[in-house]
């Protein structure tokens, strides 16, 4: 609680009951995108806000979803992670990229599969994030990704990255 006091790290909005010994709980945001296909030969999603009964996830298809909180620091790296009682009912968080870069301060992306239908409702605990300590000179992080706070597609298809190679 302290770090997020001074500032070193950005929660927000902030709840003391969210607070784990080693992390912290982050929530599902209200915006959802469902991959629908391949358009042109780039990835198309389908947007929607989440309602307050629920969406309920098709086994096996992409979702990205979006932190509720704002989460970052510019002292710290950042680690986020689905949780364990989730993953244990079929339900997958960050399966790829869980790294946060230190200076990146945002609504994170969340990368999402469900092995079995599972309903999402916004502003669940969905995952969690925890901190880490840097070594050496920090620099800031200047990707695309680290400046969205919707959730975002993946810009190698626009880049021309051919994946029927």
């Amino acid at each position: 609680m302290s770090q997020v006091e001074t500032g070193d790290i950005t929660l927000e909005p902030f709840s003391v009951s969210q607070v784990n010994p080693n992390s912290y709980n982050y929530r599902l945001g209200k915006c959802l995108k469902v991959f629908i296909g391949y358009v042109g030969g780039k990835s198309r999603f389908e947007e929607i806000s989440l309602p307050e009964e629920g969406y309920v996830m098709e086994p096996g298809r992409m979702y990205l979803g979006q932190t509720f909180e704002k989460i970052g620091s510019g002292t710290y790296s950042m680690s986020l992670i689905g949780r364990s009682s989730m993953g244990r009912l079929g339900l997958f968080v960050q399966l790829s990229a869980n790294l946060g870069h230190v200076t990146s301060s945002h609504q994170w992306t969340l990368e999402i599969v469900a092995a079995m239908p599972f309903r999402l409702y916004p502003g669940m605990i969905i995952g969690q994030v925890s901190f880490w300590q840097v070594e050496g000179d920090i620099a800031p992080y200047l990707g695309l990704y680290g400046r969205m706070s919707m959730p975002t597609e993946s810009v190698l298809m626009e880049k021309g990255y051919d994946f029927n190679r």
